[in-house]
């Protein structure tokens, strides 16, 4: 078993003192709560470094307890908003969820976690239970959240439905009776609300452990799909690679601190530690010598402007080829209107040669190499 400074190891918030080594000297496997909405379709290295701090408490014996907030993901949670979130369809919910189950134990060791969606509990929870959980908490304790003080004094709406979200996430650890929870430092009002709910229900509060939150590749904002800052957990490892290779200097020393702690932290040059850092990101994602081949691939394509070895095949149908739709559909680009961009920057290009025309013809396509940004690659098949 792990000693509780271990296990509290480049954590930020580990409250209250002591707590963490009494509820350890308890002698069982702790529960150890970490929740995520599924607004989003993937888990990316932001999302990695409290999972990972959830790994290490696994490793010591202890078990993991994934909550999949279908039900809080229909509300959306507020911290650090300046506005209100929009509700997503019960679809898109799920399909989320179903993706982050299975990219989640790249991570977690799936033989000690419990995963549970919290529509077990709010599905069907009495009106009676719902006004015992709004009696447990004031509005004056809500309002206290820096996010809703700041959109009241600015005049901007907090919906109601907000003012439930911490409350729902706190009766979360109430139903999985969590020992433990694990999350951001923007979580840290939720996880301590938590633990007043806790007792209100008449149980043990919590341990709230906060992890740092990752700066994206942009070295500035926190790491969001949103914000397009992000490298997802199932990247192809040549993106994961190219992606890093574009972080700025002074983040070099936060990434490795929370994704690779036990390697050696960066000693210079910049470029060198970042080729050291893409690599070991591809290979704990995607296993041993991925990232060896993912720097061959980024030296040939990016650093000798080469096109890779082995790139998919698109089928292209007879006649006009819309350029923005193909770059969207077949090679990844995030929207048409991005693609236009793209397109209009001189970033795409056929056979080597920048291509801005919107509309090609399939004839002239079949057979040649396309190549978005950096790293997209596809060669062109005309249909019969």
């Amino acid at each position: 078993m792990s000693t509780a400074a271990e296990l509290a190891a480049r954590a930020v918030d580990c409250v209250p003192p002591g707590e963490l080594e009494r509820k350890l000297a308890l002698g069982r496997p702790l529960r150890v709560k970490f929740g995520v909405d599924p607004t989003a379709p993937d888990i990316h290295l932001g999302h990695a470094v409290a999972l990972g701090k959830l790994r290490e408490f696994q490793d010591a014996g202890h078990l993991a307890v994934l909550i999949i907030g279908d039900w809080t993901a229909r509300v959306g949670d507020p911290s650090g908003r300046t506005s209100t979130r929009p509700m997503l369809s019960g679809e898109q919910i799920e399909a989320n969820a179903v993706s982050y189950r299975e990219q989640a134990f790249r991570i977690l060791d799936p033989d000690r976690t419990e995963i549970r969606a919290n529509g077990e509990w709010f599905e069907g929870l009495a009106l009676q239970e719902v006004f015992r959980l709004a009696g447990s908490a004031t509005v004056n304790q809500l309002l206290r959240r820096n996010d809703f003080a700041q959109r009241m004094q600015a005049d901007q709406p907090v919906s109601v439905l907000e003012l439930l979200y911490p409350l729902m996430q706190a009766y979360d650890s109430v139903m999985v009776e969590a020992d433990v929870e694990l999350g951001g430092t923007d979580q840290l009002f939720n996880f301590m609300l938590a633990r007043e709910i806790q007792a209100h229900y008449g149980m043990a509060p919590q341990v709230v452990m906060t992890m740092p939150i990752l700066p994206g590749v942009d070295g500035v904002q926190k790491m969001s799909k949103s914000l397009a800052n992000h490298i997802g957990v199932t990247d192809a490892p040549e993106e994961q690679f190219g992606r890093t290779m574009s972080i700025p200097d002074a983040a070099l020393a936060e990434w490795y601190r929370l994704l690779v702690p036990d390697a050696p932290p960066p000693a210079g040059p910049p470029v060198a530690d970042k080729r050291r850092l893409g690599a070991l990101i591809a290979d704990r994602f995607h296993g041993p010598g991925a990232g060896a081949r993912a720097e061959e691939h980024f030296n040939r394509v990016v650093r000798d402007r080469g096109a890779p070895d082995e790139m998919p095949d698109v089928a292209i149908p007879p006649g006009t080829v819309h350029l923005p739709a193909l770059l969207v559909d077949a090679l990844g680009v995030a929207s048409r209107s991005e693609a236009r961009r793209l397109i209009a920057g001189g970033g795409v290009q056929i056979d080597g040669a920048p291509v801005r025309d919107l509309d090609l013809e399939a004839d002239a396509l079949d057979g040649r190499v396309i190549r978005a940004g950096k790293r997209r690659f596809a060669r062109l098949r005309r249909d019969p």
